[in-house]
């Protein structure tokens, strides 16, 4: 599964987040991390592409002096409220 942890590890796991946070904050958690995890993905997605388009594009005298605009990566993802923080 999860490396070296088996199924009785993880429920232990899972308990014990149940008990420091309670029931009603690990969606919040949950959400906030998932949130976390997409601008991760999409930053390392315009990174990529600015690496490509940069190794693609031939260098000539008229593309160093004029530069080029950078590729916008419009955002399909629903906008939500910011969660409450844990802190």
């Amino acid at each position: 599964m999860f490396g070296n942890l088996g199924f009785g590890e993880l429920m232990v796991i899972m308990v014990i987040v149940l008990v420091l946070f309670g029931a009603k904050r690990i969606p919040e958690i949950s959400a906030s991390f998932g949130k976390g995890i997409r601008e991760f993905k999409k930053n390392v997605t315009d990174v990529e592409g600015s690496i490509t388009s940069s190794i693609e594009a031939p260098r000539t005298d008229a593309s160093i002096s004029t530069p080029k605009p950078e590729p916008r990566y419009e955002s399909t993802v629903e906008e939500r409220p910011e969660p409450k923080r844990l802190l």
